[in-house]
């Protein structure tokens, strides 16, 4: 099954927590502190491989969880870091953040890691809190949470040269005939389900890549049948070959000017790409006749009419899109930083706020705050001390007076509570 979007869950790994110990040996009755640091939790990296073809992987596994690094421990022992996480996905793939529509990266070169989410750091023990007037710190870090994101992932498959056209007008055949590709073919009207990608190796030319892409029908670029999963994919082709079937019930100019339609629809700098006209099936009754009326339509354009049937007019085809190549422009689909002065209006950035869900709860939130509390370790006296005066730092106190505490009212920090006492 081809799949060429997929939504997902990544999380890097968290840091581990610092140790609070003490040097305990038979003959040194205070030892000093000696507890270590933890390790850096895993981080995650997307890697562009070409052994994948699918985002197939992702239909079921909707996370990606790196692992957290270990706790310090005693005797300066520090905590082992987590292995990093490798995710290979097809060359092509692009990956947004799902709520901000932001593109992270555009995977386009092979096995090159991109780092999508950063583990956390290990936090310190309490043999780094030593100074000469704390010799016995009873005081450690928490480890940093690693970085957690909603991806979407989308596959556009990079090939040279993109074939389009109604289903069944000869597009798998043209692809299987010039190339090693062994698509799907059939003598009767269906379409392909899934691109297939053929190497075309011409002694005289460098080799390069012909994607068959689905099928268009009428409103492909508003979603109908398998249109998106195709206009995906022409995104990235650098020249298109417009094949049109000579034999069809379908006019030739109708069928030339609805697929351009879709095209445009979808995007307009699609019909800026070069582009060739293919006049196929021409080994069929009445294909002549319609050649010539077509030709008489577009008269400012080339139509290279073949017969897959008996090879005629393949070569000179191949030869014309050598030469298109040849001078055909790279497409670049990540944005480009623009260049134009832009004007940054400061705003205070306050590391705390209060929220009062009921008339005796207090809660404490922000980004700064909550950060620096989860660093902090809590279980020991010197912690709690820690918390406090970074609060009474922060001037949370007069803060809660202003929004009404009262003597006896709860404070939420995160996962940690106290009761109010005035002072």
């Amino acid at each position: 099954m081809f799949i060429d979007h997929v939504q997902l869950e990544i999380r890097a790994g968290k840091g581990g927590n610092g140790a609070i110990s003490f040097l305990r040996l038979k003959y040194m009755e205070h030892g000093g502190p000696d507890g270590g640091g933890g390790g850096r939790g895993g981080s995650i990296y997307f890697v562009a491989s070409r052994s994948e073809t699918t985002l197939y992987t992702f239909k079921y596994q909707k996370k990606i969880i790196a692992h957290d690094g270990e706790n310090g421990g005693a005797r300066d022992r520090y905590g082992k870091s987590a292995e990093d996480v490798y995710v290979h996905v097809p060359v092509g793939t692009m990956v947004y953040d799902a709520h901000t529509g932001e593109l992270l990266a555009d995977l386009i070169e092979e096995n090159t890691p991109v780092l999508l989410a950063k583990g956390g750091r290990g936090g310190r023990g309490n043999a780094t809190f030593k100074s000469s007037v704390n010799r016995a710190p009873r005081i450690a870090q928490n480890g940093d949470l690693g970085e957690k994101r909603t991806l979407r992932l989308e596959l556009k498959l990079l090939a040279d040269v993109g074939l389009v056209g109604f289903p069944s007008v000869g597009k798998s055949s043209l692809l299987a005939t010039v190339s090693n590709a062994k698509p799907a073919i059939a003598d009767y009207e269906f379409t392909t389900l899934a691109p297939h990608l053929g190497v075309i190796r011409r002694a005289e030319e460098n080799p390069y890549i012909m994607a068959d892409l689905p099928g268009l029908i009428e409103g492909a670029s508003h979603g109908k049948g398998l249109g998106l999963q195709f206009l995906r994919h022409i995104e990235r082709c650098r020249v298109i070959v417009h094949v049109i079937d000579m034999a069809s019930h379908r006019d030739p100019l109708e069928a030339y000017q609805q697929i351009n339609h879709e095209l445009e629809s979808f995007s307009p700098a699609l019909l800026t790409r070069p582009t060739l006209i293919v006049a196929s099936k021409m080994d069929e009754a009445g294909a002549q006749d319609r050649l010539k009326k077509l030709q008489k339509q577009l008269k400012n354009k080339t139509i290279y009419p073949i017969s897959l049937l008996s090879e005629e007019g393949v070569d000179a085809l191949m030869k014309a899109i050598d030469q298109t190549l040849a001078s055909a422009p790279m497409v670049i689909l990540a944005p480009v930083e623009s260049t134009t002065e832009r004007i940054y209006t400061f705003k205070p950035k306050t590391p705390f706020e209060i929220l009062r869900p009921s008339e005796h709860l207090f809660v404490l939130t922000g980004d700064e705050l909550e950060e620096t509390y989860r660093k902090m370790n809590t279980t020991t006296d010197q912690g709690l001390l820690s918390l406090f005066r970074y609060l009474r730092e922060l001037r949370v106190e007069e803060a809660l007076e202003a929004r009404g505490i009262q003597e006896g009212d709860t404070v939420r920090l995160a996962d940690f509570e106290f009761t109010y006492h005035g002072s």
